[in-house]
């Protein structure tokens, strides 16, 4: 019985490994293109390993797209919202898991509520807004734009976590003198590691990968891009660099690849913590 079960799961390997080569095939590709020529690239086929490899896709990709200092840009962009995201969602999920919070459920039954409204549809207020506080084509205005509307999951998974923990913890806590705040950071905070990992995460990702709020708050400032918008110099009026822009696609996506495989196992612990709490 037992030969036959490990046989069965050799079975449906076999069975699921072309479905994953078929979908890692475009990214396999992108890579590929990487390192060819223009021509080869586009008369090359679906072959993946190229005839003769060049480095200059990315040194055109580094220099003339501007790719270094797009770089930069994202890491500070990202890190600001991640500072951000974890900062306001934190504080909240403390205080909606706490019993007794007057208005908890309609608090909490607007902020899923507002899961469902689209990007779209709060981008001018949300630009009125940046731009009142005088921080538009900035990165810190850009980061505000991006931090504000993703908030709802990182304040629930903080609120099922907080909720998990003892009471008795907050009450030992007062007992030797301790107030709100000492509580909040120097007990209850460093206790959801596994939750900021994941939030920390999440939102880095989502920051790193972001077009549509960067594009908009940094129009006014092409200096001030990041990669993801910065993919648009590959394209030019009339053609368009496609092994410079797979180059600049490489340059963008691994980076945050790496970081995921570093960190995939604080984001599954944070997940289950938060949904068992």
């Amino acid at each position: 019985m037992r030969a036959w079960y490990r046989h069965r799961l050799k079975a449906w390997h076999l069975f699921l490994i072309p479905f994953c080569l078929l979908w890692g095939y475009p990214f396999i590709w992108m890579i590929s293109a990487a390192f060819k020529s223009q021509r080869e690239m586009l008369l090359g086929g679906l072959s993946i390993i190229p005839q003769d490899w060049t480095l200059r896709n990315f040194q055109r990709a580094w220099t003339t797209a501007r790719f270094g200092d797009y770089t930069i840009n994202t890491i500070t962009y990202s890190v600001t919202v991640v500072i951000l995201v974890l900062l306001v969602s934190a504080l909240a999920g403390y205080a909606l898991a706490r019993k007794g919070l007057p208005g908890k459920k309609a608090i909490v039954a607007v902020l899923v509520v507002t899961m469902f409204i689209p990007h779209g549809y709060t981008i001018i207020p949300t630009f009125l807004l940046v731009n009142g506080l005088g921080l538009n084509n900035g990165l810190l205005g850009a980061a505000l734009a991006q931090a504000g509307p993703v908030l709802v999951v990182p304040v629930l998974l903080f609120m099922g976590f907080f909720a998990g923990i003892p009471k008795e913890l907050e009450e030992a806590a007062r007992v030797d003198g301790a107030g709100y705040p000492r509580t909040f950071f120097q007990i209850m905070l460093p206790l959801a590691k596994p939750v900021i990992g994941t939030v920390a995460l999440m939102q880095f990702i989502s920051a790193w990968n972001a077009f549509f709020i960067p594009l908009v708050f940094t129009l006014g400032r092409p200096d001030l891009r990041t990669l993801g918008v910065g993919m648009f110099n590959f394209f030019g009026q009339n053609s368009t660099d496609w092994t410079g822009l797979a180059a600049g696609a490489c340059i963008a996506v691994i980076p945050i690849i790496v970081v995921f495989l570093f960190l995939q196992r604080t984001f599954v612990e944070g997940i289950a913590g938060a949904v068992k709490s």
